[in-house]
């Protein structure tokens, strides 16, 4: 999308982007979305060390192409930036071809220092940053449960096919509060099947309390899952055919259950819901070992909670509690000790170990 604005602001917008442009080098980059970018403070941006250079597997000299890129989707926020940084370092130490990983970062604001702070973090990563504007989900978020699921930049991953470029065609959709300790590429590798969407599925969850009683009592609503068995799916970690879910318009499809929410009421959980209610019980389930979710407890208290049984391949602390705030606050859960061999932050108390 062409970058053209009338906005005051554009000579403060086009310092940073020139900014950007000398001291940057091209492998990374930064694609403008929208044109409304604003230039909000920085000062409370964690440092972080830097991470060392993984060189996996002698065989991935001979992979070095854009077909063999494994593609990620992740956001950047000042609030779960040290989330990020970890998620990135364990991926990278656990891909036998680091090099092949390409992430795609988005954010709601021009940032220079967050740019900076990724590039001096993994001076080796293939990465570029993405700006999404939150007018466009201006008047279509509906109040939840929790304020943290409110935020615009949670909608973004609804937005995937209008915002990444023409020529990536699948990607991994990751949140902020995952670890990675397997390859990240056998995920990415899935056969989808014709599916827009793969992900872990859970048919064993309570799907009815997803929605308000009012939803399911209205059968013009409900009976939007009639010929179909809908089973519960974590939007935090999805494989996305970008491609499928552009042709078929799936953003237009979410958005209208968004409008529907603002006059009825039928969930309270932020961006989950309206994607359930358009995927649910057609997308490619893939091994549960994928995400090992609910780490971060429920929505409101954040209470401690084990891992389930099985193998694990990636770590989420979905719900309130964070790792990185436990550990801080000296209250850790016994699952964030396996997070924190993986935070970079300057300050953190594995550093001081270290």
């Amino acid at each position: 999308m062409a970058f053209w604005s009338s906005s005051p602001r554009l000579p403060l917008l086009l310092l940073g982007l020139l900014y950007v442009l000398l001291f940057y080098p091209t492998a990374t980059g930064v694609r403008f979305v929208f044109s409304t970018i604003e230039l909000p403070t920085e000062g409370n941006l964690p440092a972080f060390r830097e991470a060392p250079a993984f060189r996996n597997s002698d065989s991935c000299a001979l992979q070095r192409d854009s077909k063999n890129h494994v593609h990620i989707v992740m956001t950047l926020d000042l609030n779960y930036i040290r989330g990020t940084v970890a998620a990135v370092l364990s991926m990278l130490q656990h891909t036998t071809c680091p090099q092949n990983l390409y992430f795609h970062f988005l954010c709601l604001h021009f940032q220079p220092k967050i740019f900076s702070t990724i590039k001096s973090t993994f001076p080796y990563l293939n990465f570029n940053i993405y700006y999404f504007d939150s007018t466009r989900v201006q008047g279509k978020i509906s109040k939840s449960i929790r304020q943290a699921l409110d935020q615009p930049l949670n909608y973004a991953r609804i937005y995937l096919s209008e915002i990444l470029p023409q020529d990536v065609k699948r990607v991994i959709y990751l949140d902020s509060d995952i670890i990675v300790v397997d390859d990240i590429a056998k995920l990415y590798e899935v056969e989808m099947e014709d599916k827009v969407v793969a992900a872990p599925e859970y048919c064993h969850a309570n799907f009815t309390y997803y929605f308000t009683d009012d939803f399911w009592a209205d059968r013009n609503l409900s009976g939007t899952f009639k010929g179909r068995r809908p089973c519960y799916f974590n939007t935090g970690v999805m494989v996305v055919d970008v491609d499928r879910w552009r042709t078929g318009r799936y953003t237009d499809k979410v958005e209208e259950w968004m409008k529907i929410q603002k006059q009825k009421r039928i969930y309270h959980l932020g961006s989950l819901p309206p994607i359930l209610l358009v995927l649910a019980g057609e997308i490619k389930a893939v091994d549960h070992r994928w995400n090992q979710h609910g780490l971060g407890g429920d929505n409101f208290k954040g209470k401690c909670r084990p891992l389930h049984p099985g193998p694990i391949s990636l770590l989420h602390w979905s719900g309130k509690g964070k790792p990185w705030l436990r550990l801080d606050s000296g209250r850790p859960c016994t699952i964030d000790h396996l997070w924190a061999p993986y935070d970079l932050h300057r300050s953190s108390r594995v550093a001081l170990e270290e």
